[in-house]
């Protein structure tokens, strides 16, 4: 490997370490207190995924119902 492939390589990995940080924070904050960013960094990937399916569910329920969501 050369080193403009490492260098490559650790480019990606700090971006796709960027965007889990990201998915956490917004879903600890989602979450309400229920997870913490802490708790939520420490999930599998599967389990961070079924949190976002959930929030996603709940603001369609919400953008249905017409009811305040904040």
């Amino acid at each position: 490997m050369s080193n403009s492939d490492i260098e490559t390589f650790v480019e990606q990995m700090e971006k796709e370490s960027t965007e889990v940080r990201e998915q956490c924070l917004k879903m600890s904050w989602y979450m309400r207190g229920g997870a913490t960013y802490e708790d939520i960094l420490q999930m599998s990937q599967t389990e961070r995924q079924l949190i976002s399916n959930l929030i996603k569910e709940n603001l369609e329920t919400t953008n249905k119902s017409k009811l305040p969501f904040f």
